[in-house]
């Protein structure tokens, strides 16, 4: 069993996490956005939403939000009250990004955990390949393709290039991950790969509640 948690954890923030894929001149290719200001400007990341009142969150927020932390290739944040996850994954991948995508295949889960914050972080990660709209710079974000095969992983959280690989050979996973205070190392991580995804980690005691694991 690994040492996923030093300190008890006894909330979690549940966001989503979107890549986007297309085929640009003839190249698959993967959407990342730069975050143009406030917390992470200047590093391409997912899309988030704006600043939440934890500062670890913030520090994901701003990453996760744009592409891949720092240098991500996602979109997403945070879910709010009264939506589904997937309802939540698709708008904001349309206020950050300008685009639509309706089929969505949830491909993966990531537990986060920073030792010294009570608050978990369950994050949903969703693949889309056709949308509907224009890719479009927004005041907060600069969205860019960029072909797979030059990834930044040298500016992008150190999780990342750990279950990318899995990600991107289309095999379900789920990821755990805790990280030191200074919210660059990694302690301890586990890596699965699933028959089909668990519902939901129980941030109690760090276990994944359903799903079908096939290799570890």
């Amino acid at each position: 069993m690994l040492a996923m948690k030093t300190s008890p954890i006894t909330s979690k923030k549940v966001l989503t996490l979107v890549f986007v894929f297309g085929n640009v001149d003839g190249e698959r290719r993967v959407l990342l956005g730069m975050k143009k200001r406030g917390f992470g400007a200047g590093y391409w990341n997912g899309y988030c939403p704006a600043s939440s009142s934890l500062p670890y969150l913030d520090l994901l927020m701003s990453t996760f939000c744009n592409g891949f932390r720092r240098f991500d290739n996602r979109f997403g944040g945070k879910v709010e009250k009264g939506e589904t996850i997937l309802e939540g994954a698709v708008r904001e991948l349309e206020e950050e990004a300008g685009i639509r995508v309706s089929d969505l295949d949830r491909a993966g889960m990531l537990w986060f955990h920073f030792d010294g914050d009570p608050t978990g972080l369950e994050v949903h990660v969703y693949r889309g390949e056709a949308f509907e709209g224009v890719v479009t710079e927004t005041e907060e974000m600069r969205p860019e393709w960029f072909s797979l095969d030059k990834i930044p992983f040298h500016i992008m959280w150190p999780d990342d290039q750990i279950w990318w690989p899995v990600f991107v050979g289309n095999k379900k996973f789920c990821g755990r991950f805790r990280f030191a205070k200074d919210q660059k190392e990694i302690l301890a991580h586990d890596v699965g790969i699933f028959e089909s995804l668990p519902c939901e980690m129980e941030f109690g005691n760090g276990e994944w509640v359903g799903g079908v694991l096939v290799e570890q």
